[in-house]
């Protein structure tokens, strides 16, 4: 049966003697009109098949002041609609995003956006975000939007079998997952988790000795989510790492770490391993920490978070299967299907091997409205007498009002598959091995990390009489910044990793094709020869 086009109450002749009650309006016209909607939902989608496909015409970053949109902009809010309509009101608002806000933004789905991580894109992501948000639940219990909540929990495991996780991650497994916004909210719930179980074993009085455990190219997003669950900043031990080891975390040093914690009367908490680092993509020797972390099981043991917020992408090919080596020993798991695997912002899957351990920690006191959701789980029996699965994800995460992200992820899943995915994430894989070998088929240049994934981190080489680290970093510096100035890109960015500054190339927007990392290297190695030009003539002058 259809839905009503509007409610109507008594037959429209209710006691105060009016009509029907009718849809509320706006001065601009209804406020859901179907008919409306229809006719902008077409003016917004052809803006953006007219960005894409004019994307050149844009220079990745842009070259603006602070404050320049807001002195183009009005200082308060129309009181009225700027229009006589409110279509003509919308249209005009798309022209200055056009015309206004366009020219000022970095492009992140520019195929020649090399910087960063990418934040993928896809048709099918951006029309399931549009899904999203007409639809526009709030699937906070599963009461409160019953498919919602177990489609989350249909395309969590999905995800998580395609990415080859430990089956005692997934629902199936007897773990499960939620999706969430960001990487440092996934964190954050598994550090309240740990806490929480932790404090219930040595008292709640030593939350001050709680010691967290990373290594110094964790994301930063690990010591915020630390100082929010309440750590002492100078109880985050941030473990140096070296080239020699490609910057992965020493087993060895965390072992010595927590020993040395532990006998100044400590208590050590958690440790954050990460598959593919912000600066160079180093991958952590899982199965070794958690062999290390297994000897410290005193007051219930140190929990184990595996932060894989770009590099987990990768896991759904097999090749890449070895980088979670021993995953079946960690606590929890995360990665941003956002970043690399085309599903738009915003889209971080968590993993827990025991849900009840976030629920304990994260979980409300039951509320009367909410009170339908134990109804429901009593009345789910099935036919064979088994009792169905209600999970409330407001007691999984941070956020009570939460997304309907599962539409976006399942509809991405079903459209491509995993071998399109495959095929995603390899063609970038191709693509980065080839700027790889431009690299090192130039003896003015090195790549300073071994390549694991889609980075290529490198550096140009200053003339030997003018060797020294320093010389080479702001050779190195000026050279991006050369870069970065050219107008028709590339946009790439930096890390300083030992005392080395190196340019990062990271290739992973869903445009980018061989042509474009073949112009990127031109583009490289041109202003290169100038930086080196100018040089000598200085040298020669002095």
């Amino acid at each position: 049966m259809a839905p009503p086009s509007y409610i109507s109450y008594n037959g429209g002749d209710n006691q105060n003697g009016g009509a029907a009650l009718a849809p509320k309006k706006s001065s601009g016209g209804l406020l859901l009109d179907p008919e409306q909607l229809r006719r902008q939902g077409h003016q917004v989608i052809d803006f953006i098949a007219d960005y894409y496909s004019r994307m050149a015409d844009y220079p990745v970053h842009p070259s603006v002041r602070p404050g320049f949109l807001r002195k183009k902009l009005p200082a308060s809010t129309p009181l009225r609609p700027e229009e006589p309509a409110a279509d003509d009101a919308f249209a005009t608002a798309l022209r200055d995003v056009r015309d206004l806000i366009l020219p000022g933004m970095t492009h992140w789905q520019s195929p020649r956006h090399f910087a960063h991580f990418p934040a993928s894109s896809s048709t099918v992501g951006a029309l399931g975000e549009a899904l999203t948000a007409g639809i526009n639940v709030v699937p906070f219990t599963w009461a409160a939007s019953p498919a919602a909540t177990e489609l989350e929990m249909v395309v969590v495991d999905w995800l998580g079998k395609a990415m080859h996780l430990p089956e005692s991650l997934l629902f199936c497994g007897g773990g499960g997952g939620t999706l969430l916004g960001t990487s440092c909210e996934a964190i954050l719930c598994a550090l309240v988790a740990a806490r929480d179980r932790k404090l219930a074993d040595v008292g709640a009085g030593r939350l001050g000795d709680l010691v967290v455990y990373c290594s110094d190219q964790t994301h930063f997003a690990f010591r915020k989510a630390a100082h929010i669950a309440g750590i002492r900043r100078d109880r985050c031990r941030a473990i140096p790492t070296y080239r020699d080891t490609m910057f992965a975390l020493s087993p060895a040093d965390l072992r010595a770490a927590m020993k040395a914690d532990v006998d100044a009367g400590l208590v050590p908490l958690f440790l954050c391993a990460t598959v593919g680092t912000t600066q160079t993509t180093a991958v952590d020797p899982i199965r070794e920490l958690c062999a290390v972390v297994a000897a410290e099981a005193q007051h219930g043991g140190v929990w184990v978070h595996v932060d894989a917020a770009y590099a987990g992408a990768a896991l759904v090919c097999p090749e890449f299967r070895r980088a979670i080596d021993g995953a079946e020993a960690v606590d929890s798991f995360s990665m941003n299907a956002h970043k690399w695997l085309l599903a738009n912002n915003d889209c971080c899957a968590l993993w827990v091997r025991s849900p009840p351990l976030l629920v304990a920690a994260l979980g409300t006191e039951p509320e009367y409205i909410l009170k339908a959701s134990a109804a429901a789980a009593a009345a789910a029996a099935d036919d064979d007498g088994h009792d169905g699965d209600v999970v409330d994800y407001k007691d999984w995460s941070v956020m009570l009002t939460r997304r309907f992200r599962a539409l976006k992820l399942w509809l991405v899943l079903r459209c491509y598959g995993v071998e399109g995915l495959r095929d995603h994430v390899r063609a970038h894989v191709r693509m980065a091995e080839l700027f790889e070998s431009f690299v090192k088929g130039d003896a003015r240049f090195e790549v300073t990390v071994e390549r694991t994934f889609a980075l290529v981190c490198f550096r140009l080489r200053p003339p030997e009489r003018l060797g020294g680290e320093k010389a080479a970093n702001d050779l190195n510096r000026r050279l991006l910044e050369d870069v970065n100035a050219t107008a028709a890109g590339p946009y790439m960015s930096s890390a300083k990793v030992a005392g080395v500054y190196m340019l990062r190339c990271a290739i992973g927007s869903t445009l980018t094709e061989e042509r474009h990392v073949r112009e990127a290297w031109k583009v490289v190695q041109e202003r290169a020869a100038s930086l080196l030009r100018k040089m000598e003539k200085v040298t020669a002058a002095a």
